[in-house]
């Protein structure tokens, strides 16, 4: 079935515009949630807000502040999973991030991507791919993983890292772009 609105677009990994009213609109709100969770101090606190902006959120979750992301519905964050200060998720497709993983700071998890073709940048098309933690999983400080990569369960990937394609489960990644070291 095909998609009927710039929402449904964005979701689908379709090309779609990013200055469309209802999106303009979803990104406000966001942004407002998240100035109110990083201006939370009490941590109780500043998870009810982080529960009520993103698409679900695990039972003893936590997310430092600052925290920031394009519209929090398409983050879906398991049980007992930690994310710690600074963090940008990109969130235009989903961000499934599984249980118990460790986010270090500084972290940029980017769905979002722009056509190859400078004649569609122009027109200010985009599209977002999904991208997926698996549980027990660890990503170094200041990594960065890009659109459509899956960082499979219990794997490392070190700080500073660039993650361009898909991590195996159970083995340790690093580097720019990223690429395994060794298995666990």
């Amino acid at each position: 079935m095909p998609c009927v609105n710039e929402r449904e677009k964005l979701i689908a990994g379709e090309p779609y515009d990013a200055s469309d009213p209802e999106l303009l609109e979803l990104r406000r709100r966001a942004r407002a949630a998240m100035d109110r969770f990083n201006a939370t101090l009490e941590d109780g606190a500043r998870m009810e807000i982080a529960a009520e902006l993103l698409g679900s959120l695990g039972a003893e979750a936590h997310i430092e502040r600052p925290f920031f992301c394009d519209y929090g519905f398409a983050i879906h964050i398991g049980i007992d999973t930690f994310i710690n200060t600074n963090c940008v998720f990109l969130d235009g497709a989903t961000i499934s991030i599984g249980d118990h993983v460790n986010i270090a700071s500084g972290v940029q998890l980017i769905t979002a991507d722009h056509p190859r073709e400078p004649e569609l940048r122009l027109q200010d098309v985009e599209f977002s791919r999904p991208v997926s933690i698996g549980s027990g999983a660890w990503i170094g400080a200041g990594a960065i993983v890009c659109p459509g990569v899956g960082v499979g369960e219990g794997a490392i990937v070190g700080a500073g890292s660039v993650v361009v394609k898909d991590v195996p489960a159970r083995v340790v990644a690093a580097g720019n772009p990223c690429r395994v070291i060794r298995e666990l």
